[in-house]
C-alpha cells in the first residue's frame, strides 16, 4: 500500500510539471502580442515627432536680400514645404551694408544671400546679424562658416578676366594670362573692374592680391593697376557688360559658367589668372531682428542638405572646385584648384575698412 502511495504521488508531481509547462507555452504568445503592441506605439510616436517637425509658416513671409533672382526656384521650393511666402530684394553686398547703416541698423529683410563674406563680417562686428547653426553645419569647412554661426558660406566665388579677344587683336595686344601682365603700360585705359566698396567680387580680388604679393607689395601692384584703369564701375556686372560691349578690351568678373557662357556668345575668353586666382566665399546670414529670422533659419537647414546643393551649384554655375560641402560637384570649369591663393580668411571682414580707406586716396577721383 505504502508502494503505491507513492507511485501515485509520483504520478501526481509528473502531471504537475507539464501543466505547469504547457501554461508556460501558452502565455508566450500573449507576451508577443504585448511585445507587438509596444512596437505600434514606438512607430506611432516616430511618426508623430515627425509630423511635429513638419514646418507650416501660412500667412508668413521671409524677405531676401539676394544679389540675383535666378534663385527663385529654389526659393520656390522652400516656400512650398514651409507653406510660406519669399520676396526678393536684389542688391550688391556693399550696398546692404551702406543701406543698413543709414537706417540705423534697422534690418531691410530677414535673409541674406549671397555677397563678398567681407561684407557679412562686417556685418557681425556691428551686431547686424542673428546667430544660428543649421542642420549639417558641421559638413561645411571651418575656413567656410563663422565659429559662432553668424553666417555661412554656399559656395566660392572667384576671380578671373573677360577678354575681348578682337579689341585687343585690333590693337596689337596680346592676351593677358597673369596678373602680373594687366600693369605692362601697353594696357593702359583697357581695363574695368567695378568699386571693390560695391563689389564683393572685386574686394575679393584686392583683398587675393594683397595676401598672394604681401601688404606692402601688393599696395605697389594696386597702384600700378590703377593707372590702367580709367574709372571703377558702380555695379557688380559693369566689368562684364562693358567688356561685351567693347568699351573694353580687359573685364575683371567672377568666373563661372555665367561667364563662360557670355563668352562663347560673344567671342571672348575667360582667363583664370595663372600666377593666382583670388577667390571669396559667398555669405548667406539670418538679419538680427527680422520678423521672419524663423522662416530663414528653417531656409539654412533646407539650403544645406545634398539635393539643394547641387541644385545651386547648378544655379550658381560653380566648377566643383567652388563647393563648400564635402561631396558635392558642380560644373567642370578647369579651375586649377593648386593655383587659387593661400588667403587670410580671417581678415576679410576685420581689414575691410582699412583696406577699401587706403583703396579710396590710391583711386581718387575714379
Amino acid at each position: 500500500m505504502k508502494k503505491k502511495n507513492i507511485t501515485l504521488l509520483s504520478l501526481l508531481l509528473i502531471l504537475a510539471i507539464v501543466l505547469t509547462a504547457c501554461g508556460q507555452t501558452a502565455d508566450k504568445p500573449e507576451d508577443k502580442v504585448e511585445d507587438d503592441v509596444v512596437v505600434e506605439q514606438d512607430v506611432e510616436t516616430d511618426n508623430e515627432e515627425a509630423e511635429d517637425e513638419k514646418l507650416d509658416f501660412e500667412g508668413r513671409q521671409m524677405n531676401v536680400v539676394t544679389t540675383s533672382e535666378k534663385y527663385s526656384e529654389l526659393f520656390d521650393d522652400f516656400a512650398k514645404e514651409v507653406n510660406a511666402k519669399v520676396d526678393f530684394l536684389s542688391m550688391s553686398s556693399g550696398e546692404v551694408i551702406s543701406r543698413i547703416q543709414a537706417e540705423g541698423g534697422k534690418p531691410m529683410a530677414d535673409l541674406w544671400f549671397g555677397g563678398g563674406i567681407d561684407a557679412f563680417m562686417a556685418a557681425k562686428e556691428s551686431g547686424l546679424l542673428e546667430s544660428y547653426i543649421p542642420k549639417e553645419a558641421d559638413k561645411i569647412g571651418s575656413e567656410f562658416r563663422d565659429s559662432e554661426g553668424f553666417w555661412i558660406s554656399k559656395g566660392l566665388t572667384v576671380v578671373g578676366f573677360l577678354v575681348n579677344d578682337e579689341l585687343l587683336k585690333e590693337k596689337g595686344l596680346a592676351i593677358p594670362k597673369t596678373w602680373k601682365e594687366l600693369i605692362n603700360p601697353e594696357y593702359k585705359d583697357e581695363i574695368i573692374m567695378a568699386n571693390p566698396a560695391i563689389s564683393g567680387t572685386n574686394y575679393g580680388a584686392v583683398k587675393g592680391i594683397l595676401d598672394m604679393y604681401g601688404e606692402e607689395e601688393g599696395w605697389a601692384y594696386l597702384e600700378k593697376l590703377n593707372e590702367n584703369i580709367p574709372f571703377y564701375g558702380k555695379r557688380g556686372k559693369d566689368p562684364e557688360e562693358k567688356t561685351v560691349a567693347g568699351e573694353f578690351a580687359i573685364g575683371i568678373i567672377p568666373a563661372d559658367k555665367g561667364s563662360f557662357d557670355v563668352a562663347k556668345k560673344n567671342n571672348l575668353t575667360v582667363i583664370y589668372p595663372e600666377d593666382g586666382i583670388p577667390w571669396v566665399p559667398e555669405g548667406v546670414a539670418i538679419f538680427k531682428d527680422g520678423e521672419g529670422a524663423d522662416i530663414a533659419k528653417a531656409f539654412l537647414d533646407f539650403m544645406l542638405r545634398d539635393e539643394n546643393q547641387e541644385r545651386l551649384a547648378e544655379l550658381d554655375g560653380k566648377d566643383g572646385a567652388q563647393m563648400v560641402k564635402e561631396g558635392i560637384g558642380g560644373y567642370d570649369l578647369g579651375l586649377p584648384q593648386d593655383k587659387l591663393i593661400k588667403q587670410d580668411i580671417s581678415t576679410f571682414g576685420t581689414m575691410r575698412e582699412e583696406i577699401l580707406e587706403k583703396w579710396e586716396k590710391l583711386t581718387v577721383g575714379k
